[in-house]
């Protein structure tokens, strides 16, 4: 009924075949375990980053609290700057505003614009920025609560600091503006818009598309929508 072995060679074949499996089993199950570890290692960082990610568009986020345009001529029903106040929105971080972006889709077209805290000055003219004329296209440049403009790195938003984005509405998309190159006296080259006088700025009806996006990728939409009719030259109209 039981087979007996009695040969001890026998009896040792079967302990190292034993032997054998229980270590492909242990090597197995470790191999096992180290992909399973790896595999969380990868998603618990992946799952950092992408928390990290939605934190930084939700602490990064700009809010819009004014849109104004400045009439430059009601005879010509035109804009001489446009003024879009931005602060912080709540529970955010400081926020670098010469490392933000505004996409903008205005009536002469679409262009991406970025800080500026360099006039488009000739060489006779004053070497600050006065105003939003000294803006070239696909610029903007950013002031404080009292008008001062700001230079990168001090642009920053807090919960405590708001400040003005200023744009040029002569300048593409907004105006139809295409602007000449001037040499500067170290011999770089910039775009003047002004020095064409036949331009048509940003004016009376005229709307845009804004899409300010911060160094985090969160980002605030806005539309530009002018009045049909202005009344007098300085005045500031709501956009």
């Amino acid at each position: 009924m039981f087979e007996f072995i009695n040969n001890s060679e026998d009896r040792g074949q079967v302990g190292i075949g034993t032997l054998i499996v229980f270590i492909a089993m242990v090597l197995v199950a470790a191999i096992a375990a180290g992909v399973l570890i790896n595999t969380a290692g990868f998603l618990q960082s992946q799952a950092e980053a992408t928390g990290q990610e939605s934190t930084d568009l939700v602490s990064e986020r700009i809010d819009v609290t004014s849109e104004v345009g400045i009439v430059g001529n009601n005879s010509t029903g035109e804009l001489e700057a446009i003024k879009i106040s931005v602060s912080g929105a709540a529970g955010s971080d400081q926020i670098d505003l010469s490392e933000t972006t505004i996409q903008a889709v205005g009536p002469n077209g679409q262009a991406n614009l970025v800080f500026t805290d360099e006039p488009a000055n000739d060489s006779d003219q004053t070497e600050d920025i006065g105003n939003a004329s000294h803006l070239n296209a696909s610029t903007f440049a950013v002031q404080d609560t009292s008008g001062e403009f700001q230079q990168a790195g001090d642009a920053v938003l807090d919960r405590d600091t708001d400040y003005t984005i200023v744009i040029n509405p002569a300048t593409q998309p907004f105006g139809n503006l295409t602007a000449d190159d001037v040499v500067r006296s170290d011999g770089s080259t910039f775009n003047y818009g002004y020095k064409q006088s036949n331009a048509t700025a940003f004016g009376e009806s005229d709307t845009s598309s804004l899409e300010i996006v911060s160094p985090a990728s969160a980002t605030t939409s806005l539309e530009l929508t002018s009045p049909d009719l202005y009344s007098e030259d300085g005045e500031a109209v709501r956009l």
